[in-house]
């Protein structure tokens, strides 16, 4: 099975909800990030494209390492994603959909089973989202 490296970030607010975002011409919600360019560190992916798909600029230094996790690719059947992750918070108004995003969301736990999500969203990085964005995970 074929593997498609990207950067994804677990972003939450102030209120513990978690940024999910949709590309188009998919169905499915992911966290933001994307593929490498020729060079990149994962953290240098990240930081290009949250300012490319969400109009927001971090520094490295904004991201918390959360490891790597592999998943069925959601819009690449055939495809398995290997992804890099980290975690960060951003204020809600500060990120307008841009680039190949078609749609973004601020959800929370209950809203989790009314969303198609991609797999690594699902089994991977919402769960590291609710336990940090739980009373007792901050």
């Amino acid at each position: 099975m074929p593997d498609i490296h990207v950067s994804a970030a677990v972003i939450s607010d102030d209120a513990g909800r978690v940024l999910v975002v949709r590309k188009h011409g998919t169905v499915r919600f992911m966290q933001p990030g994307g593929k490498p360019e020729a060079g990149e560190t994962a953290a240098q992916t990240l930081i290009r494209e949250l300012h490319e798909e969400l109009g927001v600029l971090l520094e490295e230094s904004a991201l918390e390492p959360l490891g790597r996790f592999v998943s069925a690719a959601a819009n690449e059947p055939g495809h398995r994603v290997v992804a890099e992750a980290f975690a960060t918070s951003i204020d809600p108004d500060a990120v307008t959909v841009q680039a190949e995003l078609a749609e973004l969301r601020w959800i929370t736990r209950d809203d989790v089973a009314d969303l198609p999500l991609a797999p690594l969203s699902l089994d991977h990085l919402l769960p590291i989202a609710w336990v940090r964005t739980s009373p007792a995970g901050r």
